[in-house]
């Protein structure tokens, strides 16, 4: 039952939650009618911005905070802080790659095959981790990840550390490769985003999300309650890491060349994790917000300082993550939610 026929059904016996269920309800459509109108806003940004720079700091900003959405599932809602997801984003990148470049296979299919091989290596890697807690998970995935990296680089089917150069060919949605402009690829990400949004949405008022709340909050006590435990951190790290294999899989068609350390270096995971602790953590506009800031000031440091600026977004990003720890820890996104009850209570 929806949850606004259990609102509908508790006005009619009187019950006290009836109010609660209806204001539940009244949130879930303002919430779904933000995401249209933030949706809509975006859409008409490459109509307002035209130079080709700007528009890449926008793809890439956007794909971020897929990524950081996609995290959130498993890190933010389940409590499961995973810090090789780089590992799902390289999964998908080369997928992609092997079967478009070896075999002619359209990118569309090499995502959804990315896709569906980083979820199997999700719950592979879940059956041997999820028996770990608290740091001891982190530290197992990052491991790992960094083990992925080193056996591509010494995988000569997959280019091994020269990578794999894709062919240049006449601007086309079936291959997606555009040369001449970078609209299309904004409009990619831009759905792949508000895929991942909408994904999140369904998952925090479905049966999975309080599920996945509940293992976050207390394991053992969601256990005793009936949840189990064990295959909710499978279905979020499955769900998280395929999510994660499609950007990958746009990513290796936007730059049109991939390496190990192009996609599967440990600074991915880091600008997964970040902007979910910037925006808010289990929250559903925090990844967006947090990327929003990350992304263009990375990109920024970059273009500005060149090679003498290495190390110093690492250094920004501890001074915005310290001060957001002491200050706000809930994210940024707290100030909005703080602004908003003031309004209400005025």
């Amino acid at each position: 039952m929806t949850d606004a026929a259990l609102a509908a059904s508790a006005a009619v016996v009187g019950t006290p939650a009836a109010g609660a269920l209806q204001a539940h309800a009244a949130h879930r459509r303002r919430q779904l009618l933000s995401g249209a109108v933030v949706l809509a806003l975006l859409a008409a940004v490459p109509l307002l911005v035209g130079d080709a720079y700007l528009r890449n700091i926008l793809i890439l900003t956007l794909m971020y905070a897929a990524l950081a959405q996609a995290w959130n599932i498993l890190g933010g809602y389940c409590g499961q802080i995973s810090l090789g997801h780089a590992l799902y984003f390289g999964a998908g990148a080369y997928a992609t790659s092997v079967l478009f470049v070896n075999f002619g296979v359209l990118p569309w299919f090499g995502m959804v095959a990315g896709a569906l091989l980083a979820a199997v290596m999700a719950l592979l890697l879940g059956w041997l981790c999820f028996r770990l807690k608290g740091h001891y998970y982190a530290i197992a995935t990052l491991v790992i990840a960094e083990i992925g990296l080193l056996l591509v680089h010494n995988w000569d089917y997959v280019g091994a550390a020269m990578g794999i150069q894709w062919p240049l060919g006449p601007d086309s949605w079936a291959t997606l490769q555009f040369a001449r402009d970078k609209a299309p690829y904004f409009y990619f990400v831009l759905g792949l985003f508000a895929l991942t949004w909408l994904i999140t949405f369904w998952v925090e008022g479905s049966r999975w999300g309080y599920w996945w709340r509940a293992v976050k909050d207390n394991p053992e006590a969601s256990e005793s309650l009936g949840v189990t435990v064990f295959r909710s951190k499978m279905a979020a790290a499955a769900l998280s890491a395929s999510l994660t294999a499609i950007a990958g899989g746009f990513y290796a068609a936007f730059v049109a060349y991939i390496d190990p350390d192009s996609v599967m270096h440990f600074r991915f995971s880091l600008l997964m994790v970040l902007p979910v602790v910037l925006g808010g953590i289990g929250t559903l506009w925090g990844p967006l917000l947090g990327a929003v800031i990350l992304i263009p000031l990375t990109e920024a440091i970059r273009s500005y300082m060149g090679g003498s600026g290495t190390g110093t977004d690492l250094i920004v990003y501890g001074a915005l993550v310290m001060g957001v720890a002491v200050l706000k820890p809930e994210g940024l996104i707290g100030l909005f939610s703080g602004l908003r009850r003031k309004a209400g209570a005025a």
